[in-house]
């Protein structure tokens, strides 16, 4: 399950790609439109803006606006900035891999297995789909 911070992170990262010519957008419209706390978008903003997403601007016409192209940005990068893993198990995880203590052997684990399967089915439809694709939904 998304936790709440990468879904308003994702909503938010959609409004400002909906933006003409991506200009900047104040973090109080946002809040406004989606619905969401300004004191907690500022934080997600403010993480989005340290792993190089976002950047912002002060004073008159300033808010946030994308680094990067929207076309460049897939919803499986953003999940992974915001919240982690994808993948449900820490051993089936391509870029936070730990064994789990629990099992003696992730060659004879079912779970293992089938979990596999959920996270290359979850990847093959999240890193297939951008920040541009969602915008333009």
């Amino acid at each position: 399950m998304l936790s709440r911070k990468t879904k308003y992170g994702i909503k938010a990262l959609i409004y400002i790609a909906k933006q003409d010519d991506l200009m900047p957008v104040l973090i109080s419209e946002i809040s406004e439109k989606e619905n969401i706390s300004k004191k907690f978008l500022e934080a997600i903003l403010l993480d989005l803006k340290k792993i190089g997403l976002v950047g912002s601007k002060k004073g008159k016409g300033g808010g946030y606006y994308l680094l990067k192209n929207p076309k460049e940005i897939t919803v499986a990068t953003i999940i992974r900035f915001l919240d982690g893993p994808i993948a449900l198990l820490p051993c089936v995880s391509l870029n936070f891999y730990e064994k789990c203590d629990d099992c003696p052997s992730e060659e004879t684990c079912s779970l293992n297995k089938l979990m596999i399967q959920v996270r290359d089915n979850a990847l093959n439809v999240l890193e297939k789909k951008t920040l541009h694709d969602l915008a333009n939904f």
